[in-house]
């Protein structure tokens, strides 16, 4: 089963630094340059120096330069590590992209690294090879997990949440307001009996990875490539359980670029929509279907018409035909539905097409999602519903891993709060 620690924690000092808002970051694969530039204006501490590094005059690599500034943070004290192993307890209240208020409760913990499979720690997303090789090297080089990996894991009872109820009840270590509006509260939490009972009560429970593909495949590179045991066993986690309040999925819209001037793919995919989709002109705001099971049932637009369409499958027989030989769960994925009859059908992309975004492009809102496509950055969108998470976790049981980008889960976890040495 999945090995969960406490960690001797790598953190800001909070005499040095008194405000989090200004060191914490987005993690590391939804921050561009200019957002990068945004958050460094606030602190040359905030943490993207070290988690999107960047080459300098004196330092051409940059890695080595985050490694670099790593150990002067720590040598000046704008970084302390904690002498004794804790559990961070962290609170995110935030309003999603549905406009509801909620409030999200885990802690962070250190995991041991395993092989995915039953009763350990499963993935439900295909993974991009790029994102792999960066973070092996920051790792590498900083022999530190900088941003922690979201996972879930299932408590029924609600144990664990009550085990932390009286950490949550206390005056917070930190708090920090992050761009999207989200308040982020962590608590340090060392008390070794609640500690044990933490480990006991998740003895026997398998961690479902939400977020952090990427890091985890790094993470464990990272530590076959060390071998031996010792601190790079362990990868940061920040846990949340399946029945919290807080817990929810949002959809991934696909987008499609390079139809514009194919009069043959146009073709195709006018005749695959016709012949499979029941199709009805709705208005643009309408264009995100509402939460529901099977058959697949999207919202479709493209650039040219800008006029936009329910299209509901037919019967999910043909998602049957289209996937064969796939469990029943992946068989009612949207996102695999959508991949197989539709962007590997007659949209013709490929598997490397879609790890290397050849063609495809994804957006997490409705209403960037439709400027991409009335601008005409796209030249067609598909507009999803959220996958549940008992879907989600149906599908990771089987050993399938989904399409990538088919869940959003929101708030993202900040990048800044704790870092986990592994040396």
């Amino acid at each position: 089963m999945a090995e969960i620690q406490p960690l001797r924690a790598l953190h800001y000092d909070r005499e040095r630094v008194p405000s989090l808002a200004a060191v914490i970051a987005p993690p590391y694969d939804v921050v561009d340059q200019v957002q990068r530039a945004a958050l460094l204006q606030r602190s040359p501490h905030n943490i993207v120096a070290l988690d999107l590094p960047e080459p300098t005059a004196g330092e051409p690599d940059r890695y080595a330069n985050a490694a670099a500034l790593l150990r002067q943070w720590t040598a000046e004290g704008v970084l302390v590590r904690d002498d004794t192993p804790a559990l961070w307890a962290l609170e995110q209240e935030f309003t999603g992209p549905d406009g509801a208020a909620r409030t999200r409760r885990g802690f962070f913990a250190r995991v041991r690294v395993t092989d995915y499979g039953p009763g350990q720690i499963r993935p439900h997303e295909r993974t991009h090879p790029g994102p792999k090789a960066d973070r092996l090297s920051l790792t590498q080089a900083t022999r530190t997990n900088l941003s922690p990996i979201f996972s879930l894991f299932d408590d029924p009872d609600q144990r664990v949440a009550g085990l932390l109820g009286d950490a949550f009840a206390s005056e917070p270590f930190g708090e920090a307001t992050d761009d999207e509006g989200t308040v982020n509260r962590v608590w340090r939490t060392a008390d070794p009996g609640m500690i044990t009972q933490v480990q006991e009560a998740l003895a026997q429970t398998e961690l479902l990875i939400a977020d952090g593909h990427h890091r985890y495949e790094t993470a464990r590179a990272y530590a076959d490539e060390v071998g031996g045991e010792g601190d790079h066993r362990y990868v940061l986690m920040q846990l949340v359980a399946m029945q919290d309040d807080g817990l929810v999925v949002h959809p991934t819209h696909r987008l499609v670029r390079g139809l514009a001037d194919d009069s043959t793919r146009q073709e195709a995919l006018a005749a695959t929509l016709r012949e499979h989709f029941e199709i009805t002109e709705i208005d643009q705001a309408d264009l995100r279907p509402a939460a529901g099971g099977a058959p697949l049932q999207m919202g479709y637009i493209d650039s040219h018409l800008k006029r936009a369409f329910r299209c509901t499958l037919k019967a999910q027989a043909i998602a049957d035909a289209a996937l064969p030989g796939m469990p029943d769960a992946y068989r009612t994925l949207d996102t695999a539905v959508l991949e197989a009859l539709i962007l590997k059908g007659p949209l013709g992309l490929t598997e490397d097409d879609i790890s290397h975004l050849n063609g495809l492009g994804y957006s997490r809102t409705d209403d960037e999602a439709l400027a991409l496509i009335l601008d005409g950055t796209y030249d067609c969108a598909f507009f999803l519903r959220p996958s549940p998470v008992d879907q989600v976790r149906a599908v990771a049981a089987t050993g399938v891993n989904m399409p990538p980008k088919s869940t959003f889960f929101y708030p993202k976890v900040p990048t800044g709060l704790v870092l986990s040495p592994l040396a």
